[in-house]
C-alpha cells in the first residue's frame, strides 16, 4: 500500500530532476526555480500536487485541479519505478482522493496519443477513451491527445 501526502518543496525539487529517457524526454520538468519565476507547473497555485511513497522511496506525485464540471488529473512516476505497476496503483487512488475533495465531480485526464504505455495504465485502472483524439498546444509545442474520463464518470 502507498503513502501520500501534499507535496512539498523539497519534493518538488526532487521531482524537476528526474530524467526520462528516449521519447519519455518530453516529460522532463524544467527547475523548479524557473517553474517558481513563471508560477506555473509545480509552482501554479491553482494545482494541488500530492506525493507518493513506498514505504520511504518517493515514487510519483499527482496533481488535481479542480474545474467548473470536473476534475483534472495529472501523474508522474519516478523514471526507475516506470512499468512496475505504480502507475495503475497512483491512479486508482488519485480517484477516491479525487472524489473525496470534491465529491460529485467526474475525473478526467489528457494522454498523448503515442504513450501507449500510459494509455495501457490509465484503462487498467478504470479510464477510458472518450471521443476522438484532439491536438492542443503546450509549453513544449503541438501534441495529440486522448482525453479519458474513469469510467464511473464517463458518459
Amino acid at each position: 500500500m502507498l503513502s501520500y501526502h501534499k507535496t512539498t518543496e523539497d519534493e518538488k525539487h526532487i521531482i524537476c530532476d528526474w530524467q526520462y529517457d528516449g521519447e519519455y524526454a518530453i516529460y522532463n520538468n524544467p527547475p523548479y526555480e524557473q517553474q517558481l519565476r513563471e508560477h506555473r507547473g509545480f509552482a501554479n497555485p491553482k494545482n494541488s500536487f500530492f506525493s507518493f511513497f513506498d514505504q520511504d522511496k518517493l515514487i510519483g506525485y499527482i496533481n488535481l485541479v479542480e474545474e467548473e464540471s470536473a476534475v483534472f488529473f495529472g501523474i508522474g512516476v519516478a523514471p526507475d519505478c516506470c512499468s512496475q505497476g505504480y502507475g495503475q496503483e497512483i491512479t486508482k487512488t488519485a480517484q477516491m482522493l479525487s472524489h473525496q475533495l470534491y465529491p460529485g465531480k467526474p475525473v478526467y485526464l489528457e494522454v498523448r496519443t503515442w504513450n501507449k504505455r500510459a494509455v495501457a495504465c490509465y484503462e487498467k485502472a478504470g479510464f477510458r477513451i472518450v471521443g476522438d483524439p484532439i491536438e492542443q498546444v503546450t509549453p513544449i509545442g503541438k501534441g495529440l491527445f486522448y482525453h479519458m474520463e474513469a469510467e464511473e464518470s464517463a458518459q
